[in-house]
């Protein structure tokens, strides 16, 4: 399809279009990958319909276990379902200003565009819908669930090229947004750094209700500083500045620790939320954890 006609057919400016698809080239070869990988076979048995309940047999996967039905029998039964067709694929998306750092190449948010890019082609690739939620401190964009190639390009755009009202982050905001607006069970990438509090209860619901994926974003430079003397240092998110020796011991030290709290306070959330979890580097290249996660996904499920 020429440039024209595409740009026709999505109403997407041929200058944006360009960009959209320079991500998608980017981003081909892992998503073919991924493709191959049993792409279906991860979210097999997740994207299911409820259809009766029977009593168990020897082999029956326990996590299916009706329990108030075994209670009321006093005899185990199981759930039975109906796989879906089709899965719906949620990219809930986080572009505060935290978003806006990187100490190589590409900055966080450059590289959660990518992401979202692979997720969102391999899913279509399934004849999957694909639909996006973004946020900051408040719901900046929601784009409804659809299948096709003209809507992954358009969820693209507003990754690209969308410009938030907000500067801070509300994880707990966005699902609480998520539990409104998709009722029925999805499977739900929540890309953010996670540089926030309070959302602890709705990662839990969200991780009951649907297929719920944390990918973790982060970079070397907000783990470890050279030692190059001071520093004047900004929050991208609330403009408050500090100027620190980042060659003083005792700052690298105190501050070495504080990341290794916080690291593992993080990773502690989510193993209570029981969600999984990919955790991606802004300074190193990201596909090897995306292919990583998807071919312990496939052993899970076989």
């Amino acid at each position: 399809m020429s440039a024209e006609v595409e740009t026709r057919a999505t109403g997407i400016p041929r200058e944006v279009l360009k960009q959209v698809r320079r991500v998608e080239i980017a981003t081909r070869g892992l998503v073919s990958e991924v493709f191959s990988g049993e792409y279906h076979s991860v979210f097999k048995g997740r994207g299911m319909n409820f259809a009766e309940v029977r009593e168990y047999h020897y082999g029956d996967d326990i996590r299916n276990i009706d329990w108030n039905v075994t209670a009321r029998t006093g005899a185990p039964f199981v759930k039975v379902f109906d796989e879906e067709r089709e899965l719906t694929v949620m990219l809930v998306v986080d572009v505060s200003a935290s978003g806006n750092f990187g100490s190589r190449n590409r900055m966080k948010g450059e590289v959660a565009v990518e992401i979202c890019a692979v997720l969102a082609f391999s899913a279509i690739t399934n004849n999957d819908k694909v639909g996006l939620i973004i946020f900051s401190d408040r719901i900046e964009k929601f784009v409804p669930p659809r299948k096709g190639r003209q809507h992954v390009l358009r969820v693209l755009r507003e990754l690209l090229y969308f410009k938030p009202h907000g500067h801070g982050t509300d994880v707990g905001g966005a699902l609480e947004y998520l539990a409104k607006v998709v009722r029925r069970r999805a499977v739900v990438f929540v890309v953010s750094d996670f540089l926030a509090d309070g959302f602890d209860k709705p990662l839990a619901v969200a991780g009951r209700r649907h297929d719920t994926i944390i990918v973790q974003l982060g970079d070397q430079r907000e783990r470890e500083f050279p030692p190059v003397g001071f520093l004047e240092l900004e929050d991208a998110e609330t403009g408050e500045r500090l100027t620190v020796d980042v060659a003083d011991p005792t700052f690298r030290s105190a501050f070495e620790q504080n990341v290794a709290r916080s690291t593992e306070a993080l990773a502690h959330r989510f193993r209570r939320t029981g969600v999984d979890v990919i955790r991606i580097s802004a300074d190193s290249p990201y596909a090897d954890r995306l292919m990583r996660f998807f071919r312990q996904r496939a052993r899970r499920f076989r």
